[in-house]
């Protein structure tokens, strides 16, 4: 196997964050692998691969939701043989059918080689909490 350099997991982070960012449907979901799972706080079980992701979206898509802005912050890459975690702090604003909603979000996304490129595999979403 082959350990994936950190610049490498940094632009595939990108490429994601930056899809999700313009609402662009189809270079979001190319970052994911098909098989990739999600937990999203928001959503009461796990997203046991992509095609029902997609589904969720489409729905939010047609309630007129879309994102308005999307930046990526305190982030962290760990690598290993045939992968990397990459960890960082997202501040989200959408526009829903009922306005504007803005919030803060710790994320993690591990990604796994597939031939010379980096898919993710599995994304996780948690509220962000200030510390005490």
């Amino acid at each position: 196997m082959t350990t994936p350099e950190p610049s490498a997991v940094a632009q595939a982070a990108a490429a994601i964050v930056d899809a999700f960012a313009a609402t662009d449907t189809e270079r979001y979901f190319a970052g994911f692998s098909p098989d990739a799972t999600f937990v999203f706080h928001t959503e009461p079980q796990r997203l046991d691969d992509r095609a029902a992701y997609e589904r969720i979206w489409q729905e939010w898509l047609s309630a007129g939701w879309r994102v308005v802005s999307c930046s990526s912050s305190d982030s962290l890459i760990q690598v290993f043989d045939g992968g990397a975690v990459f960890s960082h702090t997202v501040d989200t604003t959408v526009h829903t059918g009922d306005g504007e909603e803005s919030y803060r979000e710790r994320e993690t996304i591990v990604f796994a080689l597939d031939g010379d490129r980096l898919v993710a595999v599995h994304e996780h979403l948690s509220p962000f909490t200030e510390a005490s």
